[in-house]
């Protein structure tokens, strides 16, 4: 899921290391040392492998074995001695057998390395022969040409340096060899004085992942205020190593994000249950326009609750379109809940009304209404969606919208809330949305929280909105939708 943002957000911050990198060979502040340099995304696996880690700590330390007396010990001793046999020492056994093991199996590779090491001589062999010619060349030469090549030398070890960096993001096959943990097996480079991230660096390179995220449909006003954020995140910060750079531009951008995905709201179960205490039914009212998947979306939102212990019934107040009816009957009838109906043309509000009735009458606790698609700049439908809401008094407005659409999702969700005051939003084909651009945006452009994201066609797919997981999902290499089964 959302690719095209996690390879944004990773050239950011291979840009901006490269930009520092540069201009620090331009002033000879630039050295190759030993280590190993991490991917973008292996800071989000190592936030991960620390959380596991404080969780094992938490955990009840087990019982210790109880020592056997000192006394006892000596009666078996003493028995052993009487018997003939000598006791028996369990834990120099095992070692002594292990190492055995372990230096009979380096005596069986030790042809082996003599063979390797052999092989290395000859190659070494002739960059000695090449480097002694080269040597004895500048000691046969006169006084005045030394002191030339002396400012050339003292040029060759920056123009060195910047071969070697080049070579290193050349080199694919040592790209890829990257291990579980996120370490790759080349060098790390460091500064020899400090370096300071300025606006001079980041400026370029912000601009450009703004250019990026508007083509990845994430709204301007959103794509704009993460790059403000990243920005002051950014500039002032100390770098001392290549690693530094990958780390800071990490978490630069994940705060920035995180504050954007992050808009707090009521889960709707919680919803259900204060008003199950008040004796009374969640009225929940779906709109948005045809194709996104609103009616397939009541269907599992009445399965959803159906596992969970609740009673939902489903309003077909969508009377407009031809065959809305049967097909919001088809999946109340595959779900097994009940659905109140009337003839096509009539009156939607007054199916809605009968379904709250019939939820109070029957004590049930959730009632979800199907309404027609319409499109935002229709006037007439959004008047008649208006009174649906007059009648059915729902606690809940929610916009269902397609992720894979991006900016026209987000637009959709701005017209709906201005014309009926949403409270949140339904994205469906998460798991197909590349972009990322409409599940970044539209919480953040209307205010309003992201309850639940469509993950597949099945009854099943379908999970309650957790900025967390989206900011994993952002910020992780793994590409598995982790649908957690709440039934």
């Amino acid at each position: 899921m959302f690719e095209s943002l996690k390879k944004k957000f990773s050239r950011t911050s291979e840009k901006l290391e490269e930009e520092l990198i540069e201009e620090a060979e331009a002033e000879d502040n630039l050295q190759e040392e030993s280590g190993s340099r991490f991917s973008f995304f292996s800071f989000g696996k190592k936030d991960k492998k620390e959380e596991e880690e404080v969780e094992e700590e938490n955990l009840l330390p087990e019982p210790e074995e109880e020592s056997v007396p000192e006394e006892v010990e000596e009666e078996i001793e003493d028995e052993a001695e009487e018997v003939g046999e000598e006791p028996e020492d369990e834990d120099e056994a095992p070692k002594e057998e292990k190492k055995s093991r372990f230096w009979s199996r380096n005596k069986d590779k030790e042809e082996e390395t003599q063979e390797d090491e052999a092989e290395d001589e000859v190659e070494e062999a002739p960059k000695e022969e090449k480097k002694s010619r080269f040597w004895s060349r500048n000691k046969d030469k006169e006084e005045e040409t030394q002191e030339d090549e002396a400012s050339e030398d003292e040029e060759k070890p920056a123009e060195e340096k910047k071969s070697h960096f080049w070579s290193r993001n050349k080199d694919d096959k040592q790209k890829e060899d990257i291990s579980a943990d996120g370490e790759a097996k080349g060098g790390i480079f460091s500064f020899v004085r400090e370096k300071t991230i300025q606006e001079k660096h980041v400026d370029d390179i912000l601009f450009e992942l703004e250019m990026e995220l508007l083509q990845g449909d994430v709204a301007m006003e959103v794509a704009t205020e993460v790059v403000e954020n990243v920005k002051q995140n950014l500039i002032g910060k100390k770098i001392k190593r290549s690693n530094d750079i990958t780390e800071y531009t990490y978490y630069a951008l994940k705060d920035a994000v995180e504050e954007i995905i992050s808009i707090p709201g009521k889960s709707m179960t919680d919803m259900i249950e204060e008003k199950k205490a008040q004796g009374e039914p969640l009225v929940v009212m779906f709109v948005g326009i045809n194709g996104t998947g609103k009616t397939t979306t009541i269907g599992k939102l009445a399965n959803y609750y159906l596992k969970k212990g609740y009673t939902p019934v489903i309003a077909a107040s969508d009377t407009f379109r031809a065959g809305a009816i049967e097909q919001v009957t088809y999946h109340a009838d595959n779900v097994g809940v009940k659905i109140i109906k009337h003839q096509k043309g009539s009156d939607p509000a007054a199916v809605a009304y009968d379904a709250v009735e019939h939820a109070r009458a029957q004590g049930k606790e959730l009632v979800l209404i199907d309404t027609a698609g319409r499109m935002q700049t229709n006037t007439n439908l959004m008047d008649e969606m208006k009174k649906i809401k007059r009648v059915s008094k729902p606690d809940l407005v929610i916009f269902v919208g397609d992720a894979i659409t991006g900016n026209d999702a987000t637009e959709q969700a701005r017209k709906f809330n201005e014309a009926i005051d949403i409270d949140g939003v339904i994205l469906t084909k998460a798991d197909a949305d590349s972009k990322g651009g409409a599940s970044l945006s539209i919480g953040y452009v209307i205010q309003k929280p992201i309850m639940f994201l469509g993950v597949g066609q099945g009854y099943d797919d379908i999970m309650e909105y957790d900025s967390e997981w989206m900011l994993n999902q952002l910020f992780s290499e793994d590409d598995e939708v982790a649908v957690e089964d709440e039934a």
